[in-house]
């Protein structure tokens, strides 16, 4: 495909329902972009519902469902663009939410990717899960962002419409420098789904460029439209995920300590999950731990050849000094605007 300045690229999988719903307001308020649906093998008729439907998309079919970070990966290589806008299939977009993002990027290119403000699709008026206005982490790499500290989500009252550096910015709308990506070697594709924005994120951090939050643009996203929250699958993931995300990039001090004590935390979560009658969420974080240490060796690895990469010096910025479980659970934090950095 040709060169272009922007890209928009909406990763999908049997999604002919949610590329119905959700493309329209892409393609009204993406003029300046070139479009871009990369198919995971749909085993539905999304492809062709594209080809008739919507003939201005450029398709590229990947040969596998390799997931949100291999069917990324496999799918940008075959874009040719100096930014890629990583969209979810369920996200609808609102009027001028490129120009704000691209126009920092291009003052500053040190930062390496970019989010806008993320709202709930079914209430416009809270922030949503994934991302909300920014993504942080605490000292044990528990993800939290501003407008969303676990489950507990704020309504949008315009308290954070500031632009900020933050640890990471959502993959379900993620704006990002092409260039950078590349050099990263792009998702780790043994994550196959969830944590692996974080972890890009984190690694760009690393090596010293910046990610930012900017709520000039919103947008809404459903969110739980390829996984289920309530999914078994998913849990597994996230606690797989983010042990690994957190091992590979944390500075050394003290880090299997933590990653010690971030295990006990982990227990304490399955048999919270066990006593509320979720036995398969229990066996889920169980599964995620032994597949954890299973893949603890290229962990390493993978760490070993982050810090051996020029200008690497693990990122401060954005990570909490403190237990955002305990400040959630037994200090009753339940806004950002709460947390003292």
């Amino acid at each position: 495909m040709p060169v272009c300045k922007v890209a928009v690229v909406i990763l999908n999988w049997n999604g002919k329902q949610l590329l119905e719903t959700f493309l329209p307001s892409v393609l009204q308020y993406s003029s300046k972009a070139t479009i871009v649906v990369a198919d995971n093998a749909s085993a539905d008729d999304s492809v062709l519902f594209l080809n008739q439907k919507f003939p201005s998309v450029v398709i590229v079919q990947n040969t596998e469902n390799g997931g949100f970070a291999k069917g990324y990966n496999d799918a940008l290589k075959k874009v040719d663009a100096a930014y890629y806008i990583l969209l979810n299939s369920d996200v609808e977009v609102t009027e001028n939410w490129i120009e704000p993002i691209i126009s920092l990027m291009d003052a500053d290119n040190t930062i390496a990717a970019c989010q806008p403000k993320i709202l709930a699709y079914n209430e416009k008026n809270k922030f949503e899960y994934a991302g909300a206005c920014g993504g942080f982490i605490d000292k044990y790499g528990y993800p939290f962002c501003r407008g969303r500290i676990f489950n507990s989500l704020e309504e949008d009252q315009g308290q954070y419409n500031n632009n900020m550096e933050i640890l990471w910015a959502t993959g379900a709308c993620m704006f990002v420098r092409s260039k950078v990506f590349h050099q990263l070697n792009g998702f780790d594709e043994d994550y196959f789904a969830h944590m692996e924005e974080i972890d890009l994120c984190w690694r760009m951090k690393n090596i010293g460029y910046k990610i930012y939050v900017v709520p000039q643009s919103r947008v809404y996203h459903l969110g739980g439209g390829t996984l289920n929250k309530l999914s078994p699958r998913k849990t597994y993931l996230n606690f797989r995920n983010n042990l690994i995300t957190y091992t590979k990039n944390h500075a050394d001090r003290y880090l299997f300590i933590k990653v010690i004590f971030r295990l006990k935390l982990d227990g304490i979560a399955a048999f919270k999950f066990l006593f509320e009658g979720s036995p398969k969420h229990f066996l889920a974080v169980i599964r995620a731990h032994f597949a954890y240490y299973a893949l603890l060796p290229s962990t390493l690895a993978k760490r070993k050849k982050l810090k051996n990469t020029t200008g690497y010096k693990p990122a401060t910025t954005g990570i909490l000094n403190h237990n955002i479980v305990v400040l959630h659970y037994f200090k009753n934090t339940d806004r950002f605007s709460q947390i003292k950095f």
